[in-house]
């Protein structure tokens, strides 16, 4: 077929399946019939009205407004209603629940015939970006097509083509048909009563739409408000963490330069991660924020000092003794220097021992039980001196710690003498402590001299008078075990520094060695809190307890006239092989060497040190 104009070319806009708007023709009526239902998407080239063959030349208003009536009225009568359908009508926007759009669709299965494809959203009941996808079509019979595709192709099984009438399927009557269209009309059309009233279901706001918009985005995730942008930031600085040593030291740098809002600040930084009951180092933060605030408030509040020289503390001081085996191994070298000495003496078997501070006596249980061993059938005696202040009734408890001794060395067939005395320092001899010329005289001074004031405290210099009149006692041997800490003349700021690493250090070996729910544990640890604070927060006298490292203490022993006695590479290798056993087996703990000492420590900090001297 040609088409109407001069040139002859094929008449494309012929009917034989193009979609969109077609117009039933007298000579041919089994044109297809396409109704443009809303939502659909036709091809544009098909709202070009299809030409007849007899339509040549230019036509009047007139005559083409006559011809489109006429076209208008045939249509009508096969279609009836169909017309109303057919009319431009204003978008109504309707609240839906979807979270997408509030447009709600309209159901046209409820009234129009099943001839009609059913389409349960309409043009303006789909969402902005659902109009925007390739949507399908519902053909009926489970079939569907793509929005998209080309209608040309698609086929309808209720829309045959060559028929210019729709078949009814089920017996409704034309009357009713147009009295559901013109309900549904006036509901499409009756837009400006809506907005005259204001309704509030046409209205989408901004922030509707946005939430709308970034479900799509992120499926899963809830709209963020502007009030929560705030409240982000903070969670995400205190999800920062927070180091104790360094919130110690910020604490105690602001402190040492008066600032004092500055220091409040960092301190509260370290409580928020102290606990005293949680891992070592939320209670290494516990004790150390309690000593640094005790020494913000030493002027109005000072640290209490009496506490170290209670029954609890010394109690708790020997249950550590017990409980760590920093120190523990620490007296079992210092038992090993002993009676190394002794047995290479030709009187072996009668000696003396001189201690200043002997506690509990666990350090001559395992003495007298080495006694025990290693005599061999031959007798022999031991006596035992120890100084005792007679200001806070040691006496006593001495003389308690003594009767349990002697026991335990009549079981084992050996001779003990116990004796304590209350001599001042520059009372201590020979002739006063009782030493017998035939018998070997050795010093134990395992943690004293750190409790000792020395030249920075007062010029009387208690420290090194005591070494002095040591050296005048003439003794075989020296056996000194102290901890291993900077914190005697160290400045404030450098033993907040050392307590962090030394305290931090000894906790953290403690959870290896004892468990947390048994109650000496905690007594131990309110123990070393209060060592602790007394090394941070207190000058003068009130530092009681004075730690230095071992340089300082082969210095101090060098000055006083004594030279190191080398602990034999036997001692070592017996303390390395009690680390390693299966009883104290631990890869943290450490054992070495070092100019004649023998360190104890844990995870490379060393803790101890036990050395002999003579």
């Amino acid at each position: 077929m040609s088409s109407g104009f001069p040139g002859g070319a094929p008449d494309f806009y012929a009917s034989g399946g193009i979609g969109g708007r077609s117009v039933a023709m007298n000579n041919n009526p089994h044109v297809p019939y396409r109704s443009q239902m809303p939502g659909i998407l036709v091809d544009p080239s098909s709202q070009i009205v299809q030409r007849r063959p007899d339509w040549i030349g230019k036509r009047s208003l007139a005559e083409f407004q006559a011809q489109h009536q006429q076209q208008q009225q045939q249509q009508q009568q096969q279609q009836p209603g169909l017309g109303l359908l057919l009319r431009s009508v204003k978008p109504r926007m309707y609240q839906h629940a979807s979270p997408i759009s509030p447009l709600s669709p309209v159901d046209y299965s409820a009234s129009i015939s099943p001839e009609f494809p059913s389409v349960s959203a309409g043009r303006y009941g789909l969402p902005l970006l659902q109009q925007l996808r390739p949507q399908p079509i519902a053909l009926g019979n489970n079939v569907m097509a793509p929005r998209t595709a080309n209608l040309s192709t698609v086929t309808y099984p209720n829309f045959p083509h060559n028929r210019g009438a729709l078949q009814e399927s089920e017996p409704e009557s034309e009357k009713k048909i147009m009295n559901r269209l013109q309900e549904l009309e006036k509901q499409l059309l009756d837009d400006d009563d809506v907005d005259q009233e204001g309704d509030a279901v046409s209205v989408v706001t901004h922030s509707e739409w946005s939430e709308a918009i970034q479900s799509l985005i992120i499926p899963n995730q809830k709209p963020i408000s502007p009030s929560s942008s705030s409240s982000s930031t903070s969670s995400i600085a205190s999800a920062v963490p927070i180091c104790p040593k360094q919130s110690a030291h910020e604490a105690a740098s602001a402190i040492s330069e008066g600032m004092l809002d500055a220091a409040m600040e960092s301190l509260t930084r370290l409580t928020l991660v102290a606990n005293a009951r949680g891992n070592s180092e939320q209670r290494l933060a516990a004790y150390m924020a309690s000593a640094l605030k005790s020494r913000l408030s030493a002027a109005e509040n000072p640290p209490p000092v009496a506490e170290l020289y209670s029954k609890d503390h010394i109690m708790a001081t020997q249950m550590l003794y017990d409980m760590s085996p920093c120190f523990k191994l620490g007296f079992m070298a210092a038992n090993l220097a002993i009676l190394e000495t002794t047995s290479s003496e030709q009187s072996a078997a009668k000696f003396h021992v001189l201690d200043f501070d002997i506690g509990q006596g666990g350090q001559y249980v395992n003495l007298v039980h080495a006694l025990g061993a290693r005599q061999n059938g031959k007798h022999t005696s031991l006596k035992i001196t120890t100084i005792a202040d007679p200001s806070n009734g040691g006496t006593d408890e001495r003389l308690k710690v003594g009767e349990d001794l002697s026991q335990l060395a009549e079981r084992l067939c050996i001779s003990l003498k116990f004796k304590v005395v209350t001599h001042k320092i520059h009372e201590l001899s020979r002739e006063s402590l009782g030493c017998e010329s035939d018998e070997v005289l050795v010093v134990n001074l395992a943690f004293k001299l750190y409790k000792m004031p020395d030249e920075s405290v007062t010029t009387e210099n208690p420290r090194d008078e005591l070494l002095r009149r040591v050296k005048s006692l003439q003794p075989r041997v020296v056996t000194v075990v102290e901890q291993e800490m900077n914190a005697n003349t160290a400045p404030f700021l450098t033993r907040v520094n050392e307590a962090c690493a030394y305290y931090g250090a000894l906790l953290d070996s403690l959870d290896s060695t004892v468990s947390r729910d048994r109650s000496e544990r905690v007594q131990v640890e309110e123990c070393l809190g209060r060592k602790l604070a007394n090394s941070v927060a207190c000058e003068g006298r009130d530092r009681v307890e004075r730690c230095e490292v071992f340089g300082k203490w082969r210095a101090r022993m060098g000055m006083a006239g004594f030279e190191p006695r080398p602990m034999s590479q036997h001692i070592a290798d017996s303390m390395r092989s009690r680390v390693n056993s299966h009883q104290r087996g631990n890869p943290g703990f450490t054992v070495k060497e070092e100019t004649g000492g023998i360190c104890f420590g844990w995870n490379g900090r060393t803790l101890t040190v036990a050395s002999a001297w003579r």
